[in-house]
């Protein structure tokens, strides 16, 4: 059963829904009647679509139980990037995970996007090497993407960096709204560019500068929660990719005896991220990263350092 088969749907409500990110039977069965009245649909069309998609999927395997066995099938598909640094991956169980979103969030040089490149190089390593052998996206929204230090980190690996820089497809984000397309787009072209990592440099950054007040705070977790959703749903899932955001943080001035800095975007990313990694400057070049949340794995810390050959281990841990 295609959308366009659902009651009240021609061509042109079909193709308002693709482009919404409804482009499934299952978004849509799975969708709210606000979230479908938002692209221009009235309520009494939009419970009919629903119903009927529901209707549709009720007996496919998507909307069906799988067992245990079945699931841990589906984990050996996973594979993990390494970051450079032993003590950091072995921190992360192995690296960074396939399936999953990863968060790292710190103050300004922690060095978050200096991880986001490394990985954006150490994706195409073969696997044998801590890498998947594929390739990377990299969606840019401050204007920290810098190609020479991509470079620096290649020959670093022995890599021709003119193959690494090729290999990674960069698209600069303006607004939020471009940010949440170009992550649309990242869905569709993953397959053809054998895409094993997306990478969101910063996150939060422009929905953060466009919806300042309380009265725009419920309009921002919805468009964040919808954003997280489909990297998850359809990169993440859909192609056993890796994905990185980076997180700007804020200070809570209530905390008087614990680190009172804290990830920016609420619950919305904190319930959304499968992993959040915690980074902060130490001495020199030295970094401490701390594992806050995972589903699996117990919380800890490690140092490593950012060198000019890029992530490594520290070599004095003091």
């Amino acid at each position: 059963m295609e959308i366009e088969d659902l009651p009240g749907v021609g061509e042109k409500v079909a193709e308002k829904l693709r482009e919404a990110g409804f482009d499934s039977m299952e978004a849509i069965a799975a969708a709210s009647v606000s979230e479908l009245k938002d692209i221009g649909l009235g309520e009494a069309s939009v419970v009919k679509i629903i119903k009927a998609a529901k209707e549709g999927i009720k007996n496919t395997p998507e909307m069906g139980f799988e067992t245990g066995i079945e699931a841990l099938k589906k984990r050996e598909l996973i594979g993990k990037i390494t970051t450079g640094s032993e003590e950091l991956d072995k921190l992360m169980g192995g690296g960074i995970e396939t399936q999953a979103i990863t968060e790292l969030y710190g103050q300004f040089g922690s060095g978050k996007t200096q991880l986001a490149h490394q990985l954006s190089v150490n994706v195409q390593l073969p696997e044998d090497e801590g890498g998947l052998g594929r390739n990377a996206i990299y969606i840019d929204t401050e204007n920290t993407f810098r190609p020479e230090r991509l470079m620096s980190m290649a020959k670093a690996l022995k890599l021709d960096p003119n193959v690494v820089l090729k290999n990674i497809h960069i698209a600069r984000a303006y607004n939020s709204d471009h940010q949440m397309l170009l992550a649309e787009k990242a869905a569709e072209i993953a397959e053809e560019y054998n895409i094993g990592l997306v990478v969101v440099d910063s996150l939060m950054s422009h929905f953060r500068a466009e919806y300042t007040g309380r009265g725009t705070l419920a309009d921002r977790q919805q468009k964040i929660n919808k954003h997280m959703h489909l990297l998850q749903r359809k990169l993440a899932d859909a192609h056993n990719i890796t994905i990185v955001v980076t997180n700007q943080v804020m200070s809570k001035p209530d905390t008087f005896f614990a680190d009172p800095t804290a990830p920016v975007g609420g619950h919305i990313v904190g319930h959304t991220s499968t992993f959040r990694l915690y980074l902060r400057k130490s001495k020199g070049d030295k970094r401490v990263a701390k594992l806050v949340d995972s589903p699996s794995l117990p919380e800890g810390e490690c140092v490593f350092e950012v060198t000019g050959n890029g992530i490594q281990d520290s070599k004095n841990k003091d």
